[in-house]
């Protein structure tokens, strides 16, 4: 296959490159469209439960992560140039196209009770310009008297008050949310700069946003670290700007074509996708080197510039071939998490890992046959001097010190597990970002104002229909307990509910005294009732001015209500504690046999995908490792050999997932990719070794401790270089703000570096310990077919084309 592939190649460079350049533009048209993806990253699979459970509250009571928080802490709020001109800003936001609605401690409405109606009115606390002191003194009193909004809007004792911005749902997962939050954010930095006070944002539209705006610059960012060190990287191999240029510009279309298939997926660039682009130009850049270094190699040996550049097509094509399968199904087994997020990371990367090897095996050749011939300076590195010397001290290792090897990975190894062990699982919202990023601190400035801003939804289904209001009520009673209940709990903002929202009311119709904030006795609950004129089934619900709002808090058969809270970012490992002591005081409230009470929300949905993905990490590993276990048996056809030479690519794992525990760095989508990664691309390695060995055993008869000294010799230098490429490669994504991309770059990294180490040192150890006449007959009596022998026979033939 790979000697007509060469000939026919070489024969129609025209042609070949022209469907090459085609279908770049085409790929370019296509990534031209490519946009950034606005909606939260789906991480759990549509039939988890607690996903289903997530897209059934908001089926029934709307979206609950479309609220953005704006604010500040300042005790002298209610002076009359301050407080007037906060207001002006309440009404200035509404006014910005694409917001749903506002609620501000200047903005809000209380219930007035008109008798002559016999029904509740909500009317503005603020209805007209405030122009003195005396007004707005008047307004804090009215406002302080109204419990329901302190605490959601206003904080008494830390003087801190925030601004509560409703997004609507189109404009949230648009571009334009990027422009609408840059709008508020001058409207409130103009406010915060004239008042000298700083102003603090959060809340799930802005922390998407800012995510967001980090992934696109950053997307940028290492694509340009990448040109620049694989440009560096192939100027000290080659010392060739020619080579140097093409060997990038080859690299480029791959990324180009790496992102058209992203758009022609239908797939839009997350936090993970956004890493597609700056891995292939590192991972499609040793495809490069390697014909490269194959051709200047071959020229050497004879002189002749197209036999050399056939040969590397069929010497090199197929080991790179085979390299690429293992890489891209590193990347193909995240497929198996089922989690979109990285089903789309995964799929994508792989088929362009393999798109990008195919326009290298083209374009490359192409390109060499059109330069001048190579000259002496341009084939010094083929010398390697150093590393030679290098190579030569580990070849004695192997053959005489294989014990203290053994013995030294086995201790390294057990190190490693006990730091393996000591990894936090624990996941964070904000886990990515340094704690000195303004969308870090200024979370914690509304934890340690209002409790937090991350969505926390308790759903109550009383299982029939009005049951809400039925037996007197004593739904509404349980809630008031579940509510109690949850106010022991530190991380828990004050409710907002059907409950709340009765208080409210009970409260107008006791003629506004604050002490009147309560959920009335049973009797006063349906004088209440009657006043409003709504009967029994909504219990002064028709004081909440419109349906839509009851809507918000209630079904319309009145049989399932909500309880919504704000919750502190208090990690993964906390809040799986929390949700299993919260669960059996649930039931003591509300008897499952009655009542359905499931909790839901952004924030636990977020945080129940950390614990997914490190579940099916595990699976996705194990798949990647019987693929290219199934790829290696079939290319050598010798299980134990592949069993056993699986080794050296697990155990720079296990180091690596020790250093991750002894530095404390947690499991996150990004580091939990690391492994996966890492895996496929060391398994590179170990197939160039095998089958160097495999070819000295079978062409040359050499015996194991000869063909061990000839395949650490032959393949050393060329995955010496590949470590340095890779390593440095994946090393740009240290210059990450994102802490799990940072730990990514340097990890994968560390492991690339290990797995030379173990494919060099303790790879040929253990081919030479297992080696004897059974298995060296096992692998000499393979069929085989002696490429290079093939092409001399054909020499003349080659020498026309």
């Amino acid at each position: 296959m790979w000697k007509y592939f060469s000939a026919l190649l070489l024969r129609n460079k025209l042609a070949f490159t022209l469907g090459v350049l085609l279908l770049t533009a085409f790929m370019g048209y296509e990534a031209y469209k490519m946009e950034l993806s606005y909606e939260f990253a789906k991480i759990l699979p549509d039939n988890d439960s607690t996903f289903i459970q997530y897209q059934t509250f908001k089926k029934r009571f709307g979206e609950d992560g479309n609220v953005m928080v704006m604010g500040f802490q300042d005790k002298n709020l209610f002076t009359y140039p301050k407080f007037s001109d906060w207001h002006e800003l309440s009404g200035n936001v509404k006014k910005i196209q694409g917001i749903k609605g506002i609620l501000s401690i200047s903005s809000l409405f209380k219930l007035v009770k008109n008798d002559s109606l016999g029904k509740f009115e909500m009317v503005p606390v603020v209805q007209n310009p405030i122009h003195s002191q005396s007004e707005v003194d008047s307004l804090k009193a009215e406002i302080l008297n109204l419990p329901f909004y302190d605490n959601i809007l206003y904080n008494k004792e830390t003087g801190a008050t925030v601004l509560l911005i409703t997004f609507n749902k189109k404009d949230l997962d648009s571009k334009r949310r990027l422009t609408i939050v840059d709008e508020i954010r001058q409207l409130g930095d103009a406010f915060a700069e004239k008042h000298s006070i700083e102003m603090h944002y959060s809340g799930m539209p802005y922390i998407r946003s800012q995510l967001m705006r980090k992934v696109s610059s950053e997307m940028t960012l290492f694509l340009v670290l990448a040109v620049c060190v694989t440009a560096i990287i192939l100027w000290l191999f080659f010392r060739s700007l020619s080579t140097v240029f093409f060997s990038l510009i080859v690299t480029i279309i791959g990324v180009i074509w790496s992102i058209g298939i992203m758009e022609l997926f239908g797939y839009k660039i997350t936090v993970l996708s956004g890493l597609i682009a700056p891995l292939i130009m590192v991972i499609g850049l040793p495809n490069c080197i390697f014909l490269v270094n194959k051709y200047h190699s071959e020229f050497l040996a004879h002189g002749n510039k197209i036999k050399a550049l056939q040969r590397s097509i069929e010497t090199i094509g197929i080991t790179l071939f085979l390299a690429n399968i293992t890489t891209a199904i590193g990347f193909g087994v995240l497929y198996f998490t089922k989690s979109s997020m990285l089903v789309e990371f995964g799929v994508v990367a792989a088929v362009s890992v393999m798109a990008t090897y195919f326009i290298t095996l083209i374009l490359i050749p192409v390109v060499l046959s059109l330069l001048p011939t190579p000259k002496a300076k341009h084939t010094k590195h083929q010398e390697g001097k150093r590393i030679n010397k290098v190579l030569s001290i580990i070849d004695s290792l192997v053959q005489k010190r294989r014990a203290a090897i053994y013995i030294t990975t086995t201790i390294i190894t057990i190190i490693a597990f006990i730091g393996m062990f000591k990894i936090d699982m624990n996941g964070y919202v904000v886990d990515d970002l340094p704690e000195n990023d303004p969308v870090y601190t200024d979370l914690h400035f509304f934890e340690n104002n209002f409790k937090g801003v991350l969505p926390f939804e308790v759903e109550i289904d009383t299982k029939k229909p009005k049951g809400l209001f039925a037996e007197n009520a004593k739904a509404l009673y349980k809630i008031q307990r579940l509510q109690r209940m949850f106010a022991e709990y530190d991380i828990f903002s004050k409710p907002v509910s059907i409950v709340e929202a009765i208080k409210f009311s009970y409260q107008a119709y006791r003629g506004g005294d604050a002490k009147y904030y309560k959920l009335p006795s049973v009797s006063d609950l349906k004088s209440l009732s009657e006043f409003t004129g709504a009967g029994d089934d909504n219990s002064g619900l028709a004081s909440m001015d419109t349906a839509k709002q009851i809507t918000r808090f209630i079904d319309s058969t009145k049989q399932i209500t909500r309880v919504s809270f704000q919750a502190r970012d208090i990690g993964s490992k906390k809040m799986d504690q929390l949700m299993a002591e919260l669960r059996p005081k649930i039931d003591s409230i509300f008897d499952p046999k009655e009542y359905n009470v499931t909790t839901t929300g952004h924030s636990l949905v977020f945080l129940k995908s950390n614990d997914y993905l490190l579940d099916n990490l595990i699976e996705s590993l194990v798949i990647e490792i019987v693929l290219i276990a199934i790829v290696g048996i079939a290319l050598f056809r010798s299980v134990r050999i592949i069993v056993l030479s699986k080794l050296p690519c697990l155990i720079p794992l296990v180091i690596t997932a020790g250093v991750m525990g002894f530095l404390d760095i947690r499991f996150k989508p990004s580091t939990i990719l690391i492994f996966s990664i890492a895996f496929g691309i060391s398994s590179d390695g170990t197939i160039y070794f095998l089958t160097k060995y495999r070819q000295e055993l079978k062409k040359y008869k050499k015996s194991a401790s000869e063909a061990i000294t000839a395949a650490i010799k032959d393949t050393g230098l060329s995955m010496v270089y590949t470590s340095i490429i890779l390593f440095c490669g994946f090393a740009i994504f240290a210059a990450s703000s994102f802490g799990g991309t940072k730990a990514m770059g340097v990890l994968v990294s560390l492991t690339l570096l290990m797995s030379m180490f173990t494919n060099l040192i303790l790879l040929p150890a253990i081919l030479l310990s297992i080696h004897h006449k059974s298995l060296n007959k096992e692998i000499i009596e393979e069929p085989y077919i002696d490429i290079e022998e093939s092409i001399e026979e054909r020499g003349k033939d080659l020498s026309d084309i």
